[in-house]
């Protein structure tokens, strides 16, 4: 009996240090389609795998061997990056599994290092600290990159990507977008799984096929559209094929009406690869043909300095 009444006293000492807060409506996420599988094979997957590149946040599990209080912080941070403006902390509590005193240290903490920031509202949001790191992660090549990128917005109209290949995934480190009002976005930093994007083939093409495999039985082949490979026999004849002729082709394999060409940039480390995507209403083939052109040419000299 004392045991209970000295937890519920401790929970009330806990809570009467958090500031109130005003709960706001919710924000949406940013994760798209591109980290969803296909309804067919979604049940076999689990949250890692529907949302690569990111902890199972908001479960209250951390990964094996992993640091708690570590992975927690950065389970914070990916909510508050995701919500694209401040955040109250009923909210960030709830959505990372943790108790509001838990969550409210951890952010205190963040605020004293300037990796979060507190607003007048009370809610929260990434802090300037984070820009600093951020633009020390950046690899060397997007820099360089960046103006041959516009040349091929501007050859294309579509949007064009850098992606690199981080770990067993793909993470895209730079963008510059359409013109159209309608065009194709992934977020930078964006991780995904590398067998159903086009940066993800072009780069798999350049690798060994027993790394090849390596990568896709860490991985799996989840389903994202009808037609995404999932056959590792059927993947490696694709990558066989963008090897020979140089790019690789996503039809509509991680976004239905989604096409895109993408091509390795050779040399590099890490590996890296530009591409261009669009609606398939627009990449017919002859405009498939010119944007084929336009970046082997830039890949190429890229390859120069990479």
């Amino acid at each position: 009996m004392m045991e209970c009444v000295k937890d519920i006293r401790a929970e009330r000492d806990a809570e009467s240090r958090v500031p109130e807060v005003r709960t706001a409506p919710e924000t949406p996420g940013t994760g798209g389609a591109e980290d969803r599988p296909y309804p067919a094979q979604r049940s076999a997957m689990s949250d890692a795998d529907a949302d690569p590149g990111r902890n199972a946040g908001g479960t209250g599990r951390e990964a094996a061997g992993g640091v708690q209080s570590v992975e927690r912080a950065f389970r914070v941070l990916e909510i508050l990056a995701d919500a694209r403006g401040e955040v109250p902390l009923a909210e960030i509590a709830r959505s990372a599994g943790l108790a509001q005193p838990t969550a409210h240290r951890l952010l205190q903490t963040m605020l004293r290092l300037g990796y979060v920031r507190q607003l007048d509202s009370r809610g929260y949001a990434l802090g300037p600290g984070l820009i600093h790191l951020g633009s020390r992660a950046t690899p060397p090549l997007v820099q360089r990159a960046q103006p041959v990128m516009v040349e091929l917005e501007e050859v294309a109209r579509e949007t064009v990507n850098l992606a690199v290949l981080d770990g067993d995934h793909v993470a895209y480190v730079g963008q510059v977008p359409s013109r159209h009002q309608m065009r194709m976005f992934t977020e930078v930093g964006r991780r995904v799984l590398p067998h159903s994007a086009g940066v993800g083939k072009a780069i798999l093409s350049t690798l060994p096929e027993v790394r090849v495999r390596e990568i896709i039985a860490g991985t799996g082949m989840p389903r994202f559209t009808p037609t995404t490979i999932t056959e590792p026999e059927a993947l490696l004849a694709d990558l066989r094929e963008a090897r020979r002729r140089g790019f690789a082709v996503d039809d509509g394999e991680r976004e239905v009406g989604v096409r895109c060409v993408a091509v390795p940039v050779p040399g590099s480390s890490p590996a890296a690869a530009l591409s261009i995507s669009g609606p398939s209403a627009r990449i017919n083939d002859e405009l498939a043909a010119t944007i084929t052109d336009a970046l082997l040419a830039a890949a190429a000299r890229l390859a120069v300095d990479a």
